[in-house]
């Protein structure tokens, strides 16, 4: 589930970073303002990054998803981008597990001695 999530997460980090682009030229917000909740949430992509498989990663990325896709009230742009990212954790989270838990079952089978 790491792989997938991180794999996600750093996706979302170039889109934020090319969004507070976009936003900088299309906005009303002053670029300080900008650059420092796209800094903030691109910070947040990398910490998670490091703290997916500790209690309270996996929230903390559904946390990020919102506000990727709250961001399309200043870019529009990132209602689509952010509900497709969501749509990316949502499978990454969902087949991750299934992928772990697969990996884990057959370490079970290749432990155990053979009964033959």
């Amino acid at each position: 589930m790491r792989t997938l999530c991180a794999s996600t997460l750093l996706g979302e980090f170039f889109v934020i970073g090319f969004a507070g682009l976009v936003a900088m030229r299309t906005s009303d917000l002053p670029t300080g303002t900008v650059w420092t909740v796209c800094g903030v949430a691109m910070a947040l992509c990398l910490l998670l990054c490091g703290v997916l498989t500790r209690p309270g990663g996996i929230p903390l990325g559904w946390a990020l998803q919102l506000g990727l896709i709250a961001s399309g009230f200043v870019v529009p742009a990132m209602f689509f981008l952010g509900a497709c990212f969501a749509g990316l954790w949502w499978a990454s989270v969902h087949f991750g597990r299934k992928v772990d838990e697969a990996k884990a079952q057959r370490a079970r089978l290749e432990t155990r001695p053979d009964t033959a």
